[in-house]
């Protein structure tokens, strides 16, 4: 019987479209796709990230995941304003996207914005229903900026 009631929990969440989202850019349907280019993120390779993410997104240039990432990688290597760029377009393409939020969040911190960080942290909060790792650690570090 438990088994049964975490499968129709885990249905009804999935069909609410709250499936895991990956801090570092993906969904949980396009975490295989995604893995070359976190892989180079997470060995700290962002221009090589970047070369390779710009390549796939020739193809997708729509892909909110692809472009949160080269966001990611650009915001990592200093370049805050092609950082910023990035993340607008990935959501004006889905505005709930979780780790573009986050990570715009995050940059607003590093340009002495806090107050458009709170406005990504309110977007994860209304997105994040049963609480999220993106809201949690864009809260942490809008605590950390304001100590």
């Amino acid at each position: 019987m438990q088994k049964l009631t975490i499968s129709v929990i885990v249905l009804a969440l999935a069909s609410f479209g709250l499936a895991p989202v990956y801090a570092d850019g993906g969904d949980s349907g396009g975490g295989s796709r995604l893995a070359p280019f976190q892989k180079l993120i997470k060995s700290e390779k962002y221009q090589q990230a970047i070369i390779e993410l710009d390549e796939a997104l020739s193809d997708s240039p729509d892909d909110a995941d692809l472009l949160n990432l080269v966001a990611y990688s650009h915001r990592k290597l200093g370049h805050f304003e092609i950082a910023l760029e990035n993340y607008q377009k990935a959501l004006k393409i889905d505005a709930e996207h979780r780790g573009a939020n986050e990570y715009l969040g995050e940059l607003y911190l590093q340009l002495g914005q806090p107050e458009k960080a709170e406005e990504r942290l309110a977007v994860l909060d209304k997105e994040c229903f049963f609480g999220c790792e993106e809201y949690d650690e864009l809260k942490q570090a809008i605590e950390e900026y304001r100590k």
